[in-house]
């Protein structure tokens, strides 16, 4: 093998790690991790009783911007009462968005 077919070898192999690097990092986060991310959060708070995820992305369009996120719930033990709140996860950077208390349906 010459040098000419070293080189072109060479920076072929180059181009190619640098299209899957770049590809690889433009995943989103997986929603296990996202939950992961959310209870880790929320337990700065208190204890954390129960989660849940929706492994689907979804559109979530807040202050006139559109983000893929995950949305999921969490409930927390306050005073012997357990108290639930919904959260949405960026899915590309695994930022919480928004969260809310909501109500249970009994």
């Amino acid at each position: 093998m010459n040098w000419k077919q070293s080189a072109l070898l060479v920076s072929a192999g180059a181009l190619l790690g640098f299209t899957l690097k770049t590809s690889l990092t433009k995943l989103p986060i997986r929603p296990e991790h996202a939950l992961k991310l959310a209870k880790a959060r929320f337990k700065e708070l208190g204890s954390v009783s129960g989660s849940w995820i929706y492994m689907k992305p979804e559109t979530l369009t807040l202050h006139g911007l559109n983000y893929t996120v995950y949305r999921g719930g969490i409930t927390r033990t306050i005073n012997d009462t357990n108290t639930q709140y919904e959260f949405f996860v960026d899915a590309d950077t695994g930022s919480i968005i928004s969260t809310k208390e909501t109500q249970a349906i009994i």
